[in-house]
C-alpha cells in the first residue's frame, strides 16, 4: 500500500508539475482554436449561401416590376390639325406629327419647338385622310389622300456630330417618287388603308369606308441609268364587304388582309393571287354589344391587335388546323378600364400601348400575355400614342390637340409566370408550347423563355445518368465491402476513385466527338449487350453453383469477381460483333432509318451518350461514399448475426443495408446533384436542343448547359441576362430543396437505425 501512496503522489506530481499545466493549457488553447476555426468555416459556408442566394434575387427580382410612366412635359399645339400619325425617332428627341391637313411637323420632344415643317398637300392633292405604315416600325408609311390616291413617304433622321455635339436632322423621303397611285375614284378621300412590302413586292389596299375595298400588287423597278425606283402594277382587284369597312390591316408580307366588318366580325382574306381575294376564315372580334376602336398589326407583321369601346384588347393571327386549313385564332386577351380610342405597337418588343377616351395610358405585353400598366394622366379623352424605338418614351394626342411626352420605364415586360413556366402559343406555330428561344437575327424576333424544356432536360439527363450509375455503383459498393477480398479491394476502391478525378470536359469531349458515333454506329449491339450481360451473369452464377465443391473451394472467397472479367469481356465483344448482323435482319440494315419510318427520331447525342457519360462521372462519387458506410459498419454486428444463425444474405439486407442505409442515401443524393449541376458533359455530349422527349434517342439541354452557352453572350442587366440568373436561381433552389429533404431523411435513418 504505501508504494501504492508513493506511485500515485508521484504521478500526482508530474501531473501537476508546471510544464504538464502548461501543455494542458495550449492544448485546451489549440481545441478552443479549431472549434472556433471550424464553426467560423460552417457559418462561413452558410453565409456564403445565403449570400448567393440574396445576390441571385437581386439580379432576378426586376424582372417582375410592373411598368411606370412619368408625365415630362405638356406641348399645346392648338394651331395643328388632329394628328393621322405620331412618331418618334430613336435618341427620343424629335417628334412627328403628321396632321389631318397634310402638314408634316418635326418637332422637339423637350420644349415642342418646330424643327421643320413640310406641306404635303401639292403631293396628295389635299390633306392626309388615312396613314398606314407597311411595316411596324420600318418609317415608310402610305398617305391616302383627298383625291383617292395614295402615296409613299418615308420619315428619316440623319445623325451628325459637329463640333462633337449630336445633331438630328429629320426629314421626309419620297422611295417611289412623289407620284400618287390612284385606287379610289377621283375626289373620294380614302379612309381606310392598309400596306404591306415584301422584297421588291408592295401590296396596297383602300377604301372608301363603305363596302367596297381596292387593291394593287406593284413590284419596284429600279432604273440602270439613274437608280430611280418606280412602281409597276401586277395586280388588281375588288373586294366587297358585307355591312362596311370598319378597318383594314395588311400582314407584313402584303400576302394577308384581315377586315373588320362594321359588324365587328374579323376576317381574313388571301390577297396573293392576281384575282379577287379568297376568304379563308373568320370570327366574331369583339361581343355583340361592342365596337372596335382599333385594330393594327403587332410588331413582326403576324398577330393584329383589335381594341373595343369596353377596353377589351386581342391579339389574333392565322394558325394552321388539323387538316391543314388556315383558322383564325384568338390568341390572347387583356382588358383595361375605359374605352380603347387608339393603340401603337413597340417597335422592338411585342408590346403594346393604348389610351383610352377617359384619360388613361395602358401598356402590355403580347407574348407574356402581361398587364404592365393601365394609369391616367387626365382627364380628358386620349385620341392617339406613339412609343420610341427603344420603348423608354410615349407621344399622346388629347382631344384638346396637345401633346403629353411621357417618360417610360418597362425594362422587362417579356418575362412573366405563365411566359416561364406555362404553355404559350407563340406567332408562326400551330399551337401553345414549351419553348426556349432567347434570341434572333430580327428585330421583331418573339423571344421565348420557357424555363420549362430546360428544367425538363436537367431532370431528364440526371434520370439517365442515376439509371446507369446508381444500381452500378450501389451493388458494386456493396460486394466490394462486404464480398470481396480485401486484397483485390486495396485495388479496386482506389482506381474507381482515380476516375473520379478525371476533368468533366475531358469526358464530355470523348463522349462527344468518340463515343457518340461509337453508339449510332453499333446501336444492335448496345442494346443487346444490355439483355445478353444480365442472362450471361445469371448463367454464370448457375453453372458455378453446379460444379464441384472441390474446383470451387480452389477458388478463395472474394476472388470470384476475377473469374468474371473475361466472362464480361467476352459476353460485350459478342454483343459488339453481332451489331451489324443483327442490324441487317431485324431493322432492314439501317436503324435510324428504321426508327425514322416508325415516328421516332434519332439524335447522335442522345440520352444514351449522356445517361452513360454522365453515368461514369457519377458512379465514383455513389461507390466511394456507399463503400465506406457499408464497410463501416462495425463487424461485431454482421459476426452476431452469423453466429445466431443468418445466412451471409439476410446478414447484408437486414443489418449491414439498413446501418449504412444513412450513408447509401447520401451517397445517392450527392450524386443526383452531381447530376442535375453537370454542365461539360451535357453541354457537350448532346444536341443541346431544348427539345420535351423522353425518348432515349434525343437530346436536350440542360439549365447549367443553358447557363454555360448563353451567358458570356448576353448583355448585361437585358431581360435574357436576368433570365439566365432566373435559371440559375431555379438550379439552386432545386438542389437546396433536394439536399435538404435528403438530410432531413437521413437524419432519421440514422436515429432509427442507431440502435443495431
Amino acid at each position: 500500500m504505501a508504494d501504492l501512496g508513493t506511485n500515485v503522489a508521484r504521478v500526482t506530481e508530474i501531473l501537476e508539475s508546471p510544464a504538464n499545466r502548461r501543455r494542458r493549457r495550449w492544448r485546451l488553447v489549440k481545441d478552443r482554436l479549431v472549434g472556433v476555426l471550424v464553426g467560423s468555416g460552417g457559418v462561413a459556408v452558410i453565409v456564403a449561401l445565403v449570400l448567393i442566394f440574396v445576390y441571385l434575387l437581386y439580379v432576378v427580382l426586376p424582372l417582375f416590376s410592373p411598368a411606370r410612366i412619368e408625365t415630362l412635359r405638356v406641348h399645346p399645339m392648338d394651331d395643328l390639325a388632329p394628328a393621322m400619325y405620331l412618331a418618334v425617332e430613336e435618341q427620343a428627341e424629335l417628334g412627328l406629327h403628321l396632321g389631318a391637313d397634310g402638314t408634316a411637323r418635326f418637332f422637339r420632344l423637350r420644349d415642342g419647338a418646330p424643327v421643320d415643317v413640310l406641306d404635303l398637300t401639292p403631293v396628295l392633292g389635299g390633306g392626309v385622310t388615312a396613314v398606314a405604315e407597311t411595316a411596324v416600325g420600318g418609317g415608310l408609311l402610305a398617305l391616302g389622300g383627298s383625291g383617292g390616291g395614295v402615296a409613299f413617304a418615308a420619315h428619316r433622321y440623319t445623325v451628325t456630330y459637329p463640333g462633337d455635339k449630336r445633331l438630328i436632322t429629320p426629314g421626309l423621303e419620297w422611295p417611289y417618287g412623289t407620284q400618287v397611285l390612284p385606287l379610289l375614284a377621283p375626289d373620294t378621300p380614302v379612309r381606310r388603308l392598309a400596306a404591306g412590302a415584301e422584297a421588291d413586292t408592295l401590296m396596297v389596299v383602300a377604301g372608301s369606308g363603305d363596302r367596297e375595298l381596292i387593291g394593287r400588287r406593284m413590284t419596284l423597278q429600279t432604273s440602270l441609268m439613274d437608280d430611280t425606283a418606280t412602281l409597276e402594277e401586277v395586280a388588281r382587284w375588288r373586294l366587297h364587304v358585307a355591312d362596311g369597312v370598319a378597318h383594314v390591316a395588311l400582314d407584313g408580307r402584303g400576302r394577308l388582309l384581315y377586315v373588320v366588318r362594321s359588324d365587328g366580325l374579323l376576317e381574313v382574306y388571301d390577297v396573293t393571287g392576281r384575282t379577287t381575294p379568297v376568304l379563308l376564315d373568320s370570327a366574331p372580334a369583339v361581343a355583340p354589344s361592342q365596337q372596335v376602336t382599333a385594330a393594327r398589326m403587332l410588331l413582326g407583321g403576324i398577330s393584329l391587335l383589335v381594341a373595343d369601346d369596353g377596353g377589351g384588347l386581342t391579339q389574333w393571327f392565322v394558325a394552321r388546323g388539323p387538316g391543314e386549313e388556315h383558322t383564325l385564332e384568338r390568341v390572347r386577351g387583356f382588358s383595361q378600364a375605359g374605352a380603347i380610342t387608339h393603340l401603337a405597337p413597340e417597335l422592338r418588343r411585342k408590346g403594346i400601348v393604348t389610351v383610352t377616351a377617359d384619360g388613361r395610358v395602358g401598356v402590355f405585353h403580347a407574348t407574356a400575355e402581361r398587364s404592365l400598366l393601365d394609369e391616367s394622366i387626365g382627364d380628358e379623352r386620349l385620341r392617339r400614342v406613339a412609343a420610341s424605338p427603344r420603348g423608354d418614351r410615349l407621344l399622346v394626342e388629347d382631344e384638346g390637340g396637345r401633346i403629353h411626352v411621357l417618360a417610360l420605364d418597362n425594362p422587362h415586360p417579356e418575362v412573366s409566370w405563365s411566359a416561364l413556366w406555362h404553355e404559350v402559343w407563340y406567332e408562326n406555330h400551330d399551337e401553345p408550347k414549351y419553348m426556349w428561344q432567347s434570341s434572333a437575327a430580327a428585330n421583331d424576333f418573339e423571344p421565348k423563355f420557357s424555363l420549362v424544356p430546360l428544367t425538363f432536360g436537367t431532370l431528364k439527363a440526371a434520370f439517365y445518368a442515376m439509371l446507369i450509375a446508381a444500381p452500378l455503383a450501389v451493388l458494386g459498393a456493396i460486394y466490394t465491402a462486404h464480398f470481396m477480398d480485401r486484397r483485390i479491394r486495396g485495388y479496386v476502391k482506389p482506381a474507381i476513385e482515380v476516375m473520379e478525378a478525371l476533368p468533366t470536359v475531358i469526358l464530355g469531349f470523348l463522349a462527344g466527338l468518340w463515343f457518340a458515333p461509337f453508339v449510332e454506329d453499333n446501336l444492335p449491339g448496345l442494346l443487346a449487350l444490355v439483355m445478353l450481360l444480365p442472362v450471361a451473369v445469371i448463367a454464370f452464377g448457375y453453372g458455378w453453383g453446379r460444379l464441384p465443391e472441390a474446383l470451387r473451394h480452389r477458388v478463395p472467397e472474394g476472388w470470384y469477381v476475377v473469374l468474371m472479367v473475361p466472362l464480361l469481356v467476352g459476353v460485350t465483344a459478342l454483343a459488339l460483333a453481332l451489331s451489324h448482323p443483327l442490324e441487317v435482319l431485324l431493322f432492314d440494315g439501317d436503324v435510324r432509318q428504321w426508327l425514322s419510318a416508325r415516328g421516332i427520331d434519332f439524335d447522335q447525342r442522345n440520352a444514351i451518350v449522356v445517361g452513360l457519360a454522365m453515368g461514369f462521372a457519377v458512379i465514383p462519387t455513389i461507390f466511394s461514399i456507399a463503400e465506406d458506410a457499408i464497410f463501416g459498419v462495425p463487424r461485431h454486428l454482421s459476426h452476431g448475426s452469423l453466429a445466431l444463425g443468418a445466412t451471409t444474405w439476410q446478414t447484408l439486407y437486414r443489418v449491414v443495408l439498413l446501418t449504412a442505409s444513412p450513408g447509401i442515401f447520401s451517397a445517392l443524393m450527392i450524386g443526383l446533384g452531381r447530376a442535375v449541376g453537370e454542365t461539360m458533359i451535357v453541354l457537350m455530349a448532346t444536341g443541346n436542343t431544348p427539345v420535351m422527349d423522353l425518348s432515349i434517342f434525343q437530346g436536350m439541354r440542360t439549365l447549367a448547359a443553358n447557363i454555360a452557352v448563353e451567358m458570356p453572350e448576353s448583355e448585361v442587366d437585358s431581360t435574357h441576362y436576368r433570365v439566365l440568373f432566373l435559371a440559375g436561381l431555379v438550379l439552386f433552389l432545386f438542389t437546396f430543396m433536394v439536399n435538404t429533404g435528403a438530410e432531413i431523411v437521413r437524419q432519421r435513418l440514422r436515429r432509427r437505425y442507431s440502435s443495431l
